[in-house]
Formats: C-alpha cells, structure tokens, sequence
C-alpha cells in the first residue's frame, strides 16, 4: 500500500497516485524548484553537498522544493522543471568530475533553447587547484545562456567551517534564487 506524501514546503497532503513534489503540478501550485546536481564521490564532496542541502531547505525559506540528483543521474527533464541549478564537482586533474560532464553532454542540447537565463550556482571541491574546474563549468553555462547568480564557492584541501559555512549560504541563495528573490 501506497503511503500519502507530505509537500514540506506547502504543508499539504498528498494521496498516493497524485502529483509529488518535482511533478508539473507544483509549478502549477506556486512552488519554485531548485535542482542540486552534484557528484559527490569523496568524504569532503558529501559534507559540502549536505551544507548545500541544508541551506537550501533552510526552514525561513519557503516555497521552494529542492530536488538533489547525482550527475549521473539527473536528465534534461530535471533542468527543464527547474527554476534555478546548483552544481557541485571535485577537480579532476584540473577539469570538472567526467560525471558533471556527462550530466551536461546529456543536457546541453536539449535545454539549449529553453533555459536560457537560468541561474546557477556552483561549488567545487580540489586538493590543489579548483581552476579548471571553475573555468570548464562557467564555459559550458556561457554556452547555454545560464546566468550565474553567485561566485562559486571553491573550497581546496580539508573541508572545514568555512567551508560548509559557505556552501549553506550558497544553498540558501540559490533557493532565493528558484523564487526569483535574489
């Protein structure tokens, strides 16, 4: 048996088998949405998307749904539906994560025409260097006419307070940001 679900930002109920948070139907409700696309493949990747997260779905700030989906995973569709994208990558031998890359090989061509404005956010994570990895990102969102709406946060060597200090505030900008509030 299905279980109802809660929309946290709206505080409705929803029946099994009706639209979810993510579905059309919350645009369709008022609620912004922001899409964290991250590859988080190390300790210190996970503490900064988890500060992201939490300041994205910081309590003060509603209306907006926040949706967090692995490079990997997430699709045109995710960027389509969302109203403001925040993007999360180590550095690889100078360059973005080959996940963050294939998330938007997937993506490039599909948003190209519709997404244009679109802001972004971005955090990188780098033992040495975060460089490349900010300058290939901001590359490919020139590309597609996104807009960014805050210097990246760029962390290199241990993650530390500042750090996820940093991060929180970005994920809270960019939730701003999904309503349009920035």
């Amino acid at each position: 048996m299905q279980r109802p679900r809660v929309l946290r930002a709206w505080r409705l109920w929803v029946p099994p088998g009706v639209a979810a948070a993510g579905d059309p139907v919350c645009h369709a409700m008022g609620m912004a949405r922001l899409l964290i696309v991250h590859h988080t493949p190390s300790p210190g990747m996970q503490e900064l998307f988890e500060a992201v997260r939490s300041g994205a779905e910081n309590d003060e700030i509603e209306g907006v749904e926040v949706a967090a989906r692995a490079a990997l995973a997430s699709t045109a569709s995710d960027v389509l539906a969302a109203d403001a994208v925040l993007l999360g990558t180590p550095a690889n031998i100078g360059y973005m994560s080959g996940a963050l890359k294939h998330f938007f090989d997937g993506a490039y061509y599909p948003c190209l025409n519709d997404t244009a404005g679109l802001a972004y956010g971005l955090y990188v994570h780098g033992n040495n260097d975060t460089a490349g990895a900010v300058r290939a990102v901001e590359q490919v969102t020139k590309g597609m006419g996104w807009e960014r709406a805050r210097p990246p946060v760029e962390v290199i060597g241990e993650v530390d307070r500042d750090a996820r200090d940093a991060c929180w505030e970005l994920g809270a900008f960019m939730a701003l940001a999904a309503l349009g509030e920035t």
